[in-house]
């Protein structure tokens, strides 16, 4: 009769059920949380997306399924609607807003260049993709990948291509977070040592006029020619104008603090969930990874090539290794051109020369996410 019992109770488990997708994904969530702890790349994000990924390849869990009525519905399904709505991303922009200072950019509008120039990676992606037969609005999704800016990506495949969205958040914020290791090849391959020590001159005083009136001026302009993009960028200035204004303290601590890290705990988790093991390990899923891979490199390629040209025409007054954080992965890709630039000359601090395209690439990705959707939408 016991052995009965252990029989069925065995035969209804998840270890009846498991199949070899499963372990894969296992695997996959395990090297994640490696890097994530052990490497400490951007944990943050990481460590939540595999953890996900964990649950959501457990057999007979249900914590993905939907079923009517709603509140009935797995856990994490029921978080997943922050995702599909895009409330989540819109909120993390509000949080990025709080925490980013626009004033590298005012002071040194040159990092425009830069930033626009990072944006190519997400072109040649969406290019790439048309010849490797996916439709304009999926080829489009997949382009945004290159912008390392997880919120875009998510916002834009939601409306393009939501069949789609769970190979491209994942991709979008897992190379968002291994930007430590993929872009200091790349950065190194493309400069001279001479290059890489550059010195760059302290940034002017900007006023807090400027920093309040930017945001609005920005958000006016784009929205008004990209409708479309209006929620993020929104959503990103709001939370800046609640830091530059002074008035509401209390705000701005919440968005950039709680309300940011409430957020990218759901918004990690239920992105990590949306890789199930057996719709994701499929052909087309191996192809956006590896487009998405291409157009990160092509994108820091193109700003660290921008910044040499940059550096030509100012008589070596530009420090090229800067044009790598014109991806808008904030501040994660300003770092790392601060960490790199360190290696090569201990004395060069380029963390705030760097933020200008960092900042500008943020606003880049969304323009580009704005353009696709009124071609696709």
């Amino acid at each position: 009769m016991l052995l009965e019992t252990l029989q069925g109770i065995l035969s209804e488990s998840g270890f009846a059920n498991l199949q070899w997708q499963n372990c894969v994904m296992f695997i996959i969530s395990f090297i994640l949380i490696y890097l994530a702890i052990k490497k400490e790349y951007e944990p943050l994000l990481l460590l939540p997306i595999a953890f996900g990924m964990l649950l959501r390849n457990l057999p007979m869990t249900g914590l993905m399924d939907v079923a009517d009525p709603w509140q009935s519905s797995g856990v994490l399904a029921i978080m997943y609607n922050g995702v599909k709505s895009n409330l989540f991303p819109c909120l993390i922009f509000l949080g990025v807003g709080t925490m980013t200072d626009f004033g590298p950019l005012i002071a040194n509008p040159i990092s425009l260049v830069l930033g626009s120039a990072a944006q190519i990676g997400i072109y040649f992606a969406f290019v790439t993709a048309i010849a490797l037969g996916f439709t304009g609005p999926q080829a489009a999704s997949i382009g945004i990948i290159g912008g390392a800016d997880g919120p875009t990506a998510i916002f834009t495949t939601s409306q393009l291509a939501p069949e789609l969205l769970a190979p491209i958040a994942v991709a979008a914020y897992s190379y968002m977070a291994l930007i430590p290791m993929i872009q200091p090849p790349i950065m190194k391959a493309l400069t001279t040592e001479k290059e890489r020590t550059t010195v760059m001159t302290s940034l002017r005083k900007v006023s807090k006029l400027e920093k309040i009136v930017f945001p609005i001026v920005v958000v006016l302009f784009t929205a008004l020619l990209l409708p479309d993009v209006a929620p993020l960028l929104g959503m990103l200035m709001l939370g800046n104008l609640f830091k530059e204004s002074g008035v509401v303290n209390r705000l701005s601590d919440t968005a950039q603090n709680a309300l940011m890290n409430i957020v990218t705990i759901m918004l990690g988790v239920t992105v990590g969930a949306t890789a199930d093991g057996q719709t994701f390990l499929a052909l087309s899923t191996i192809k956006i990874i590896v487009l998405g891979l291409m157009a990160f490199i092509f994108a820091t390629a193109a700003g660290v090539i921008f910044g040499k040209i940059l550096y030509a025409a100012t008589g070596g007054k530009i420090n090229p290794l800067i044009g790598s954080a014109g991806v808008s992965a904030v501040p994660m890709a300003a770092r790392v051109a601060q960490v790199e630039g360190r290696k090569y000359n201990p004395t060069n601090f380029l963390l705030m020369h760097a933020m200008g395209p960092n900042v500008a690439g943020v606003i880049g990705s969304a323009v580009a996410a704005g353009v696709f959707l009124i071609l696709f939408g």
